[in-house]
């Protein structure tokens, strides 16, 4: 590890920082080496990092500023995304990226990648009422928190890439699982219409990560929207169907019906839904394919990745 760059990675237990983690293992980097940071060394899931080969895991919490010093010294680079969705508070979320953007200048960071995303109130304003304002001052908190939170990082003089990603498919796996009706077919339920949805593979996220830390200066200070495809639900239900064998419909919900469902979470992400959807043209354009196919040549299709998790849809929709 002495001869190669050190890149900390932020959330390396999560989805982003976990791909980032599993790219340069992948690869057997000989330029870059990964600290996994993380607030639990001793759990399942560090483990599972020392499993597959990290010898550099460190402790560190975003929300206690003091102690991130360890986590940051000595590194080339960093990978930093902040866990909205613990806590689902944008103010929170703005004073850990705070947090990040200092400590990564004290430690003289030459390279940050910050996981962010556009501000939705360039495209539905905060006096639109057609979607509620949420939290007093957003419409959808964690992209526009994130937003907020970009000038930090330009105002510590943090050499920075501003990587906006996009709509996980892995979330399929979990909370917009395909629902089994009471006729027994499967429904994506999701209040999209007929609008393109923007995705991709949270592996191509950690890939296109490292792509973007390999163009060494060239990135820094650009803002690189990133996806894999973008695709009308009804579209992903027909190539679901094909993989699954069994007939997989579209069920969409209007944004309202959406938000009325009330779990948690539920109005921030009918907001999230209801923005890709009436701001489909500035979304897609701000994520060019071919773009991130240059700096990601193995950049996955939806089908692609389908073919990838064919047991696993299997199992998680039985």
């Amino acid at each position: 590890m002495a001869d190669r760059k050190i890149i900390t990675v932020i959330g390396a237990t999560g989805s982003q920082g976990g791909s980032l983690v599993r790219a340069v293992l992948a690869e057997n980097d000989q330029e870059f080496a990964v600290r996994a940071v993380t607030r639990h060394p001793e759990g399942e899931p560090a483990r599972e990092l020392r499993r597959i080969g990290v010898t550099d895991i460190v402790r560190a919490d975003m929300d206690d500023p003091a102690g991130l010093a360890p986590a940051f010294a000595h590194a080339y680079g960093a990978y930093l995304v902040t866990p909205f969705w613990e806590h689902m508070s944008a103010e929170r979320e703005k004073a850990q990226a705070r947090a990040l953007a200092r400590a990564a200048a004290h430690a003289g960071v030459r390279h940050a990648i910050w996981s962010t995303l556009e501000d939705t109130r360039a495209c539905i304003p905060l006096d639109d009422d057609r979607m509620p304002t949420l939290q007093g001052h957003y419409k959808v908190p964690h992209f526009d928190g994130k937003a907020e939170a970009d000038r930090y990082f330009t105002e510590e003089g943090v050499p920075t890439t501003f990587l906006r990603t996009t709509f996980y498919w892995e979330n399929l796996f979990g909370p917009f699982a395909a629902r089994r009706g009471e006729d027994g077919a499967l429904r994506l339920v999701l209040p999209m219409g007929e609008h393109r949805l923007s995705g991709i593979a949270v592996a191509d996220i950690g890939r296109t990560a490292l792509a973007v830390l390999r163009r060494g200066t060239d990135l820094i200070g650009a803002t690189v929207g990133i996806a894999g495809e973008h695709l009308r639900v009804a579209d992903m239900a027909a190539a679901l169907t094909g993989t699954l064998g069994e007939p997989v419909r579209y069920r969409p919900l209007t944004p309202d019906e959406f938000r009325a469902q009330g779990f948690p979470g539920a109005d921030e992400t009918g907001n999230m839904f209801q923005y890709y959807a009436d701001c489909e043209e500035r979304v897609t354009a701000a994520r060019d394919l071919a773009a991130v196919r240059a700096l990601n040549p193995a950049l996955q299709s939806f089908s692609t990745w389908l073919a990838a998790h064919h047991e696993r849809l299997r199992t998680v929709w039985p």
